[in-house]
This record gives structure tokens, sequence and C-alpha cells, in this order.
């Protein structure tokens, strides 16, 4: 709702406050007067567009005006700015300001933050509707006539909204597996290839380097046997233990020689005997011994001919393996697992594509089912709300038009959460005439009074919080029994929301909570705008000036009385 109004220095206003109360309120004054100018300022503090004629002639600085509005914790304003990053209280005041330079520049402000008019605008069109004979914001805009249509025949888009959920993520699924199938088929040929050569080449696990140290073993090999033949020959193979044994048995000899010669037998030359042949004894045992182990060293370095050229063969073979695979050997094993997998997932893509294909096409079916019985309902609520409204234009002097709701099927591209439906509102104002757009069709009195019926039709439908409805001179052209309906149906519309009529007629006055007089004065050097509220007894005095003119009788005041009731 809005609470307050403040004007600065627009147009023949110098300084102005006004509260703004419930209900509806009625702006009247003679023509000229300047009722026009308290549109213009709340036009100016909620982003319309402004030019220099709007400040004050002789002002000393800027125009400004200030909107201040009190809403509803859940208003959708409020997550507006949050999307704009703009600072505020749900329990505080919402207010809009704009200053208007006399260049033609202007400065907007939100909660005393500075912003940009563009963001004054989108807040000005969840906050209000203007309806007048030359423009009529809001409720007209087809952009939001299916919200409308839908709110009024309270018809629930819960069913497509999830039919539609269910069908772009059956897309979005078979989409993607279409994608992966395509890749994957046309990688097969290369997956089947490559997946051959590493089946045949068959890596294992730390391979490459059992393989290294096997070929530097090997390459050794050939020296370590040559040096032990060099030792076997410094021992001199079987010479040498067929030498220690001839001199054992000639040493043999010798001492018995000696014993039979009557030598003691613990005498020098028997015990020097006896030693020598231990000493040969020995050295004949360690000789054996030592051939043994050089043999059997040599046996431990004899290979297989050909074994180091196969270990390099097959090394080098792994190594390539990996160069043309741009991996390292140690992964040739995952990277054929990982080729095994991914044929297997080309195999398994096949089947799993249809699946989701089928499962995509059941999600369309189910959409196109909801959305078709949504459009069904629609229908039904548009024929509704054109009863209801062609029974509104009757009293509005608008018997001859009519009103419908058009709804054109959306080609299937086209479709959303909310069905497959371009809902707008159409009249037609003359018997035979085609329909067409209410702004492109309507004459200027006839604009006003066409978005009045409307929205006496969808009074109490929205289904959310209601903007403030300004009607400006919507009795244009009308009086008597017609602009006494114009009033009851903006008394009927202000029951639940915040209504400000601009108007000549005395029956529409009449049937204000709130009214107020605005008036123009001034000398030769200067003009002022007055905006006046008014006491009970007031009204009534401006309400008998509407009814008689100049000259206020008191068959008028009675008139007045009888109208105000």
């Amino acid at each position: 709702m809005l609470i307050g109004l403040s004007i600065r220095d627009v147009v023949l206003i110098e300084s102005l406050d006004l509260a703004i109360g419930p209900g509806l309120t009625a702006l009247t004054g003679e023509t000229g007067a300047g009722k026009s100018i308290i549109l213009d300022a709340l036009g100016l503090a909620t982003g319309a567009r402004a030019d220099a004629g709007l400040v004050r002639r002789g002002a000393a600085g800027h125009a400004s005006a200030t909107a201040i509005f009190a809403l509803a914790p859940d208003h959708p304003a409020f997550a507006y700015l949050d999307d704009k990053g703009l600072d505020y209280a749900r329990d505080e005041d919402l207010v809009l300001r704009r200053q208007l330079s006399p260049d033609g520049r202007s400065r907007a402000f939100v909660n005393d933050q500075a912003t940009s008019v563009g963001v004054l605008k989108d807040l000005g069109a969840l906050l209000l509707e203007v309806h007048g004979q030359h423009e009529t914001v809001g409720l007209l805009d087809p952009r939001t006539h299916r919200t409308l249509l839908d709110a009024y025949g309270q018809v629930s888009v819960g069913a497509v909204s999830s039919a539609w959920s269910g069908w772009r993520a059956a897309r979005e699924t078979a989409a993607e597996l279409k994608a992966l199938s395509d890749r994957a088929a046309a990688e097969t040929e290369e997956l089947t290839l490559r997946l051959s050569e590493l089946d045949r080449l068959d890596p294992r696990e730390g391979e490459e380097t059992a393989l290294a140290e096997e070929r530097a073993l090997l390459g050794s090999a050939e020296k370590a046997l040559a040096d032990i033949a060099s030792a076997q020959d410094a021992l001199g193979g079987d010479n040498l233990s067929g030498k220690l044994a001839s001199a054992f048995r000639a040493l043999e000899r010798a001492r018995d020689r000696a014993a039979n010669a009557g030598a003691p037998a613990d005498g020098p030359a028997m015990t020097r005997l006896a030693a020598a042949c231990e000493a040969v004894d020995r050295a004949l045992v360690e000789a054996q011994e030592a051939s043994a182990a050089i043999d059997m060293a040599a046996e431990s370095f004899e290979f297989e001919p050909d074994r180091l050229e196969k270990a390099e063969e097959r090394l080098f073979a792994l190594r390539g393996m990996a160069r043309k695979l741009n991996v390292l050997v140690e992964d040739l094993p995952a990277v054929r697992a990982e080729f095994a997998a991914r044929l297997q997932a080309v195999e398994t893509s096949a089947e799993a594509l249809v699946a989701a294909e089928a499962q995509a096409a059941e999600a369309r079916e189910a959409y196109l089912y909801a959305a078709q019985a949504l459009s069904t309902e629609r229908r039904a609520a548009g024929d509704r709300l054109a009863k209801a409204v062609e029974a509104e234009l009757g009293p509005l002097k608008l018997e001859k038009a009519r009103f419908r709701v058009a709804l054109e099927p959306l080609d299937e591209d086209k479709a959303g959460p909310s069905g497959l439906d371009r809902i707008a509102f159409e009249i037609s104002t003359n018997p035979g005439a085609p329909f067409g757009p209410m702004e492109a069709i309507a004459s200027g009195g006839e604009l006003a009074r066409f978005a009045l019926a409307l929205k006496a039709a969808l009074a109490g439908k929205g289904g959310g919080p209601q903007p403030l409805m300004i009607f400006d001179e919507v009795d244009q052209g009308v009086g008597g029994a017609v602009a006494d309906a114009v009033g009851l149906r903006l008394k009927r519309l202000a029951a639940n929301a915040q209504v400000l009529v601009v108007t000549h007629s005395a029956q529409v006055a009449a049937r204000g909570d709130a009214h107020w007089r605005i008036s123009k004065s001034g000398d030769d050097t200067s003009t002022r705008t007055k905006v006046e509220p008014l006491s009970p007894a007031e009204r009534e005095e401006e309400i008998a000036r509407m009814l008689s003119g100049a000259e206020v009788t008191e068959a008028a005041r009675a008139a007045a009385r009888a109208l105000i009731g």
C-alpha cells in the first residue's frame, strides 16, 4: 500500500507531503488545476520516463518525488531487492525516491541506496497499475494474462510443471546418452585395435622394473663368465689336484723309508715329514673345494643364448606401446582395463539409449496430456471470465463491446512448465468488428473503462498482493447512471485493494473513502498547485460544486449528501 507521497519542485508544486490511506481515494478539482501532476510525481518516483519540463520553474535545485510503500512480508518486491543486492528490512517501509535536474538528468534511490531508474521502474511494475485514457500499464500487458486467467479460474499448473520437469530431465538423460553413444561409436575401431595390441602384449604390473634388472644382469653375464674361466685357469684345473696328490704320495714314501731306516717316530725328520704330508693333504682338499666352488659359480651365469635378446625385445615393446598411448609403462595394465570397460560401455550404451529414449517419449506423452487438460481448464475459465467482463461492460456504457480470452496453442518447441498456451485478452468494440488487443482497439475514453470492467471481474481472484490501482479520468465522457456504475466498481475494487481515481464525476467522488481537492492559485509572477484533504463538510461542498458548477445551490448540497449517503 502507498502510505506517503512527498513532492518537491515538480511543475506547479513547490512542496507537498501526502499521507495516503487504504480504500478508494478520489482526486478532484477544476480542469487545469494540476491533478495530473500528482500522478506525474508518483510516476517519477516509480521509474516512469521524465524530462526536464517536470522541474518547477524558478526552483533552486532539482525536482524530487518520494513514494513510501508499506508491504506485506511476502511481497514479491523483496525477492526483487534480494536479486539486485539492495538492503531492506521486511518490517520497515520501502522508500522509492527520484531526483530530476533541470538538464534532464536524474538519480534514483531505494531506501536511500543509489540505484538505476530501471530498478525503480521494475519495482513500480510490482507496486502499482495505471489505467487512463492514454495508457494502461500492468493489467493489459499480455505477459500477465496467463497468470490472471489461472488465478481467476483457480487453475493449478502443478501437474503440468511436474510433468515438464520429468520430461526435461528424461530428454537431458537421453541426449547425454546419445552424445556418449556417438562419441563411443566413433572410438570403437580405435579402441578395438588398441585393446587387441594390449591383449597380445599382455603387460603386467612391475614388469618394466623386472625386465630392466634382468637386462642389466644379462648384459654383464658374459664378462663374469670370462673372469670365472680365468680363475679356473689360475688354479690349474685338474693338473693342480694331480700334482698335489703326487706330492702327497711322494712324501708318504719318504716317511716310510725314513721309518724303515730306524728314524725315531718323534724325531725331527719324522715330525717334519708328517707336518708336510698334512699340509699337502689340506692343500689338496682346499684345491678341490675351490675348484668345485668356481664350477658352481660358473653354472649360475649360464643362460640361454638368446635370453638377453628376448628381454630387450620385451622391454622395447612395452615402452613403444606406452609412447603410442602417451602413458607410462606401469600404467599399461590399467589402460588395458579402461579400454575394455569403454568397449563394454559401447555395447551396453545402445540398450541404455533405447531405454532412455523410450522413457523420454513416455514423459513427453504425460506432459502433453497434462498440458491438454490444462488448456481445457483454461478455455472453460476464459469463457467464464469473458461472461463476467461482458456483464460489467453494459453498465459502463460499453454494451456493444465484446470481450474474449484468446488461447493459441504453442509449438511443442516452446513448451514450458506453464503449458502450451499463449493467452491474450482481446476486445471488439462494435458488432462485426474483429477482436484485437484492448489498447489497440479501445478509444481513449473506453480504455480505462475496459480496464475497470476487467478489474471488476477479476476482483478477489488475484491470488496475491494487489498493487495500487490508479484510474485517471475513467469517467471521461459519461455521467448519470454510467458514472455511478463506475464509482460502484471502483468502490468494490477498493474493498480489497488501494485505489486512486482522478475524476470529474460527483458520482465517482462520492464513493471515495478519502477525498483530495486539487486547486491552483497564484499571482502575476507565479502559480502554485495545492492539494487539500477534505473534511466531511468540505467534501460535501466539493461534490455539490461538481454537481452545480460555479454557484453551489442548496439543491446541489442535498444531492451531494444523497450521493455520499
